[in-house]
């Protein structure tokens, strides 16, 4: 869109010349407008007569700030003045600072007044009672501007030494969170070029003037930059502000122009010639913006924006620009859906309110939204909902923003279900400009936007096996699978091109064996994987297509359940999820379907995916001697057992990472994202400071054993007695040990065992029998009343030879216990003789 130009509005006269601030009241009723005299003018919105003065004021106002009732001015003397705007007349002194007054702001409550001056600390004074001060300390040098975020939770502070200083104010005391550097320049607090970090009204993000004259946005959950407004300027920016629904953004500079920009695609829609603009600030509703100058003129500029774009400042909220957005962006490992119409809070790692980018702070804890039918948001991982099956958010999102200008959206009245959405195992959304397609223990594949195409990466663990390989991607593909063979990618169906899947072996005999293949027009990619066997790729039409490494069609099936979920899969074997019929509580069960491809035999079929209430799936994969497992928000990992034999496939928890003994008494506050299940452990990364994705650099690989939830870590820290705690872990290896030792039974019926897998049954035997002979040793330790217990352990023992049985019996003559030993004795002679019954 070409940028037009536009007459030009006569400026009032207002103050002398000098520095001359503005500010609109909230309800853009009144704008105030204070200067190098002492005098202050409130001028009224619509109205063509004089404004109204309060005169004998501080000289040399160089701030102004205002709420709807009052308006504080800060001035050259250090003084910081509140007056009342239902008289126009002074109130009180709020506060003085020993040097000038540079910039002032007020919080979204009116509780709070941030006084900027030339002196290295920041004033944050109750504006209710004045002797409330609190500070910001951290920068080394005054700061030169002063910004509160939508829902007064943050501050940013622009400072003299060319760093941006944000703080969180929902402490008692406010806590420095980032120091953002590379963006501003070093200024002085009396030069006219600004270094003002503006929120976006959305919450989510910040814009400042940058070294090159362009103004930089920065997400401000990863503080990372994201699209930048840049080519506009050929001088220094002087003021800058967004429309407030944050659809447009407005700059001056010293090249005696102001830009106005689109805030979706960083392009100019209009300029105006106007020199020496020191001010600029937007009507709260209207099609204004008014602005002031260094000669002391006050410029009222109705219908600011003409043509066409004045129906982006009708439109709601819009979103910040971000290089990808996070409320778009989604690995999709979360249950979302539609409530009645409305769209449920994120639940993939649990209910709560808001985050800081949800709507809660940005109109604050106190707006009444008028009930249950409020739309939440969830960065956090947490991601808003609204998304297609894709995972990517719909344009529906905006609509639900309209709350903001007063406006609401009818609520439907069908009802509809709660569907799990899509997702592929092992990725991660969008952070900045970069993601990772893929994570495990064969290697990392990640992708980088460079806006006209993408440039992939993928790394080995074992260089000396498999070489890393780079490529540009102009296909833009958004999921990847890779194993010890070979890297599986897909991309979206774009530009008029259907959806493709891309198939590249590590190592071949032939000159190429690369694939791709497209999809039918229409179907999109739900989810991927990768066998030494087969391709497996579930889609938007619920289909399932099995390929053969070399790009065959295989197998085509639609799945029963659906929308489809995911998909893993392990040599013959895949497992699909999909969405089935509703649940009591409004949401979809997830069923899943094992089936091995080459003998066409279904092992699973729509069988229920064992989920606690609220919880939902954030990852699935085989291990690595071929059993289904998954790990689920609340922290728990699991594992299928039986799964090769119809019917009979249960859930098994193996290990509930909340229960971890470096979680016991908060020493530790972390996450984990799953990896896999390889040599007994569970690998993962460790996710610090309330992160829900791996980022860059490359995260380095824990690993856990595996320890099933019998009792809690604390309980058996916390035990008074002895034999109590050594009882319950020994508890806890014997359940662990049989259901190692039945996962490897299963494998080794089902397959042709290998004598190494053999040797390793019988080892797990004997782990089984050893766990039971120490918890026997603990029994008889703690008294003859323990005996029928005793027994009991001793008839759990798998023992094929007896010899277990026989140093069972050596130990309860150890302790003294002869009745248990004839009790033993007798046990084995039935063993012996194939009478033993269920009993005891």
């Amino acid at each position: 869109m070409a940028a037009v130009s536009h007459q030009q509005v006569r400026g009032r006269p207002a103050h002398p010349p000098g520095i001359t601030s503005l500010a609109y009241t909230p309800d853009g009723k009144r704008l105030i407008t204070a200067g190098s005299n002492d005098v202050i003018r409130v001028y009224a919105t619509g109205s063509t007569g004089e404004p109204r003065n309060i005169d004998n004021c501080p000289d040399n106002n160089l701030a102004v700030a205002a709420t709807n009732d009052f308006f504080i001015a800060g001035s050259e003397d250090g003084s910081v003045s509140m007056y009342s705007l239902e008289t126009c007349s002074f109130d009180k002194l709020l506060t003085r600072c020993p040097v000038p007054i540079r910039d002032l702001a007020i919080s979204p409550d009116g509780q709070w007044a941030a006084v900027a001056s030339d002196d290295t600390e920041v004033k944050i004074v109750d504006t209710r009672d004045m002797t409330n001060v609190l500070f910001l300390r951290e920068q080394p040098k005054p700061v030169k501007h002063v910004t509160f975020h939508p829902s007064g939770s943050y501050i940013a502070a622009s400072c003299t030494d060319g760093i941006i200083y944000v703080y969180s104010m929902t402490k008692t005391i406010p806590e420095l969170v980032k120091k953002l550097d590379g963006i501003i320049r070093p200024l002085e607090t009396d030069v006219e070029a600004s270094a003002c970090a503006i929120w976006h009204p959305d919450g989510r993000a910040l814009a400042a003037p940058t070294v090159t004259r362009d103004v930089q946005v920065l997400s401000r959950n990863e503080w990372e930059k994201q699209r930048a407004f840049s080519g506009g300027h050929m001088g220094d920016i002087t003021a800058l502000a967004w429309s407030p629904n944050g659809a447009l953004l407005a700059t001056a500079g010293k090249d005696r122009k102001i830009l106005l920009w689109e805030t979706k695609t960083q392009k100019i829609v209009a300029r105006y010639d106007y020199a020496d603009v020191t001010k600029l600030v937007w009507h709260s509703h209207e099609n204004i913006v008014s602005f002031t100058t260094s000669d002391g003129e006050l410029f009222i500029y109705e219908d600011f924006v003409a043509g066409n774009n004045a129906n982006l400042l009708e439109d709601a909220l819009h979103p910040a620009p971000f290089i990808h957005d996070p409320l778009a962006e989604t690995s999709g490992n979360a249950r979302k859906g539609l409530t009645n119409g409305l769209k449920d809070s994120d639940q993939g790692y649990g209910r709560r309110r808001g985050s800081l980018d949800s709507l809660d702070d940005i109109l604050g804890p106190d707006m009444d939204l008028g009930g249950d039918d409020f739309v939440e948001d969830d960065d956090g991982a947490g991601y808003a909902d609204g998304r297609n099956i894709n995972g990517k958010r719909t344009n529906g999102h905006l609509d639900d923003l309209d709350i903001l200008d007063g406006k609401r959206r009818a609520t439907s009245q069908s009802w509809q279900p709660n569907t799990h959405q899509s997702f592929q195992p092992g990725s991660t959304p969008w952070r900045g400009n970069r993601r990772y397609l893929c994570l495990n223990l064969t290697g990392f594949a990640w992708t980088v936007d460079q806006d006209t195409h993408h440039t992939v990466t993928v790394e080995f663990y074992d260089r000396e096996y498999h070489r890393d390989f780079h490529f540009t991607d102009p296909y833009l593909y958004d999921k990847a699978c890779l194993n010890e063979n070979g890297t599986l990618f897909s991309c979206p169906p774009a530009n008029g091109n259907s959806a493709m899947i891309f198939y590249r072996p590590h190592e071949t005999w032939t000159a190429r064996a690369d694939w791709r293949t497209e999809l039918p027009n229409g179907e999109d990619i739900t989810a991927i994987s990768l066998s030494d066997s087969y391709v497996t790729v579930t889609t938007t039409a619920n289909y399932v297509r099995v390929f053969t490494l070399f790009g065959t069609p295989f197998k085509v099936y639609r799945q029963k359940s659906s929308p489809t979920v995911t998909c893993a899969s392990w040599r013959d074997y895949i497992l699909t999820m999909g969405n089935g019929p509703v649940g009591a509580d409004g949401w979809t069960t997830l069923l899943y379907t094992i089936e091995n491809i080459k003998r066409d035999e279904i092992c699973q079929s729509e069988d229920i995916v064992a989920l606690s209430e609220g919880a939902s799936i954030k990852s699935v994969f085989f291990s690595d001697n071929g059993d289904p497992c998954i790990y689920d928000s609340t922290g728990v990992l699991l594992v299928l057992q039986h799964w090769r034999t119809p019917g009979q496939a249960r859930w098994v928890p193996m290990l509930d990472t909340k229960l971890l003994e470096r979680l016991v008494g908060g020493r530790k506050e972390e996450t984990y994202w799953p990896v896999a299940v390889a040599q007994d452990k569970f690998h993962c990364i460790i996710l610090k400071g309330g992160d829900q994705y791996p980022y860059f650099p490359k995260p380095l690989l824990s690993e856990f054993d595996f320890k099933i939830p019998c009792s809690t870590a604390t309980a058996l820290e916390d035990s008074e007695e002895p034999l109590v705690n050594e009882g319950s872990k020994l508890e806890e290896t014997y359940v662990r040990s049989s259901l190692m030792l039945s996962l490897l039974e299963d494998l080794v019926v089902a397959t042709n065992a290998t004598h190494s897998q053999r040797a390793d049954l019988s080892r797990r035997e004997t782990e089984v029998d050893k766990a039971l002979l120490q918890l026997l040793n603990v029994e008889c330790r703690g008294g003859e009343d323990r005996g029928m217990k005793a027994l009991e352990i001793v008839s759990l023992m798998k023992d094929r030879n007896g010899k277990m049985i026989e140093l069972a019996g050596k130990i309860a003559d150890r302790f003294g216990r002869t009745v248990l030993k004839e009790k033993i004795e007798e046990l084995a002679e039935k063993r012996l003789m194939g009478t033993e019954d269920d009993g005891l």
